[in-house]
């Protein structure tokens, strides 16, 4: 029977999602294409139709992460009007309440922040991946140059530095949250953590 595109792109998508569980369980580096294809109830034959190596399986997951979150970046930032900080820290509060409800982005930043150290063949990506990071910076900084623009911030403001603290402020509630989430209350506390910060950039 021919199958569809909708067919392959189901099994590229259950190739994936294997991947995100045997990576969290066996760690990136002994993580086998094997045991990808079992859990994902596919041949490993197909598992190279969609892709030559785990490292390509790998690079896949972290772009399903971070191309989303770039463009919701980007498009936040059209639609931010006078008010690029309320905008922003709207956003940053979003970001973080929907890893409460979404276990698949919550799976992929576990893997990626707590349980993948980047070994072996691997250390290449962290490279890949910093570059990734600092085209997210680069999204960032812009809502600061713009909040300078409209007034909401002081000219002697400074956009890099303001948006490494969000970066590493955000990361570290998220890390928080994925380490303890029985006793780490994110869409409680996510709110009030982000007006922390953003009223004391205001100030």
């Amino acid at each position: 029977m021919r199958r569809t595109k909708a067919d392959s792109e189901q099994t590229k998508q259950a190739i994936l999602d294997a991947a995100v569980e045997v990576f969290s369980e066996d760690g990136v580096a002994k993580a086998s294409l094997e045991k990808i294809a079992k859990l994902a109830a596919v041949t490993r034959g197909a598992v190279y139709w969609h892709f030559e190596n785990k490292q390509q399986i790998f690079d896949a997951l972290h772009e399903s992460l971070h191309e989303p979150f770039i463009q919701t970046i980007i498009q936040g930032l059209e639609d931010a009007g006078e008010n690029p900080i309320g905008q922003l820290q709207s956003i940053c509060t979003k970001l973080l309440t929907d890893l409460v409800h979404d276990e698949k982005r919550r799976k992929l930043l576990t893997l990626f922040l707590i349980k993948c150290d980047y070994s072996g063949g691997f250390a290449d990506s962290k490279e890949r991946y910093n570059a990734a990071k600092a085209n997210k910076i680069s999204a960032l900084s812009q809502y600061f140059k713009k909040a300078i623009e409209k007034g909401q911030l002081s000219a002697k403001s400074d956009p890099h530095m303001l948006t490494l603290a969000i970066s590493a402020f955000l990361r570290g509630i998220a890390e928080e949250y994925l380490e303890n989430p029985d006793t780490y209350p994110l869409e409680k506390n996510a709110g009030p953590l982000m007006a922390l910060f953003f009223g004391n950039v205001n100030q």
